[in-house]
């Protein structure tokens, strides 16, 4: 059991979803990189979206799509989700949920290995 497990978990992180993978196409394709930035980071007054809580993103994203909203910034997000299936809205979720930089995924090199006893 541990050996899958050991297999499976990394080999879970280089092969994406392809629910993500979907989300994060939507994600281009719906512009929303101009307001929420290339890593979901948030711009200026827009929030940050990596990383929350899935059921939060899927709650206000439905809310958006039946034009309802809490502000008067966030009706600038109602256009944007007015065309949005549930599968659609799904996909973005997962995207934002589970999100990890291109950059960090090959961050750390785990193969260095230090020999001596650090100098004299």
């Amino acid at each position: 059991m541990r050996f899958i497990s050991l297999v499976l978990v990394p080999l879970s992180l280089f092969c994406a979803s392809p629910e993500y993978e979907d989300g994060k196409r939507l994600y281009g394709q719906h512009g929303c990189f101009g307001c929420h930035g290339r890593n979901l980071e948030g711009m200026h007054n827009y929030p940050y979206l990596a990383n929350r809580a899935k059921g939060y993103m899927k709650y206000k994203l439905e809310r958006f799509r039946s034009k309802l909203s809490d502000n008067q910034q966030q009706e600038m997000m109602i256009p944007f989700a007015v065309g949005l299936s549930d599968k659609d809205i799904e996909n973005l979720t997962i995207y934002m949920n589970e999100f990890v930089p291109e950059d960090s995924k090959n961050r750390y090199d785990d193969s260095y290995k230090t020999y001596g006893d650090g100098g004299s």
